[in-house]
């Protein structure tokens, strides 16, 4: 059973779902822009084995904005404090761009069983938000995900740039000047890299580098997919996924 709460962090609501059963509890963030529902389908896929936590990120989804311009570190506290008062044990970060982002500075500070990252930027040379009209002609071309193109028309691309409030425009700044290629190194719990060889956001050559930075990082890359690869093989995602975790 899916359930749906919210929790006052850092002086403000954060939604959640929560469900499904298992030792360990796999945590999803989406990215920039996005909500919930874009981890769902990870997230529904993965929850027979394992407890799943998905949040929309502070001024995202159903989540209340920050009363001021967070730092990506503000949201590792954030989600540190969301953790710790759900008492999860054993917790798996898997993030999308901005929340891979999230995720791998999460992981430099705390503790954690292991990561995954799709797409997920590092260095202060980073992706822009993406428009809402790119990512519907992306969600047309994935086979079985059109279904979402519903959900992308109303929700994605909602709180991009040029529609974003004055504080989120600055949330954005900081996260974009962000470099954490330092903090990166200092992981040391298995890192899984999934990329697509045609992501425009944030460039395949990103991910080579990446895997370089962590001691026995793995890498695996789907040709001639996006920014949003791991939608657009899902039943591959899935599979590499499980064999990851399990």
């Amino acid at each position: 059973m899916v359930i749906i709460l919210k929790k006052t962090i850092k002086n403000i609501n954060v939604n959640y779902e929560l469900y499904g059963e298992g030792k360990d509890t796999i945590v999803l963030l989406h990215g920039w822009g996005q909500n919930i529902q874009m981890m769902k389908p990870i997230g529904d896929k993965m929850c027979f084995n394992h407890q799943i936590l998905i949040v929309d990120l502070p001024g995202h989804g159903e989540s209340d904005e920050p009363d001021f311009a967070w730092t990506l570190y503000d949201y590792v506290e954030m989600l540190k404090e969301l953790i710790e008062s759900l008492k999860l044990k054993k917790v798996i970060l898997i993030g999308h761009s901005f929340g891979g982002k999230i995720a791998l500075l999460y992981a430099s500070m705390h503790k954690v069983e292991k990561v995954v990252v799709f797409g997920s930027p590092y260095k202060k040379k980073i992706e822009k938000p993406s428009l809402k009209l790119k990512v519907l002609k992306s969600l047309k071309k994935i086979p079985g995900i059109n279904k979402l193109e519903g959900f992308a028309k109303k929700h994605i691309g909602s709180t991009d740039y040029k529609n974003a409030s004055g504080i989120m425009r600055e949330v954005l700044v900081n996260h974009v000047n962000l470099d954490i290629t330092e903090e990166v190194k200092k992981i040391r719990v298995p890192l899984l890299i999934i990329w697509g060889t045609n992501d425009q956001a944030v460039p395949i050559e990103d991910a080579y580098e990446l895997e370089k930075l962590v001691p026995g990082a793995g890498l695996v890359t789907y040709p001639k997919c996006t920014h949003y690869a791991y939608l657009e093989n899902l039943g591959q995602t899935i599979n590499v996924l499980k064999s990851f975790l399990d």
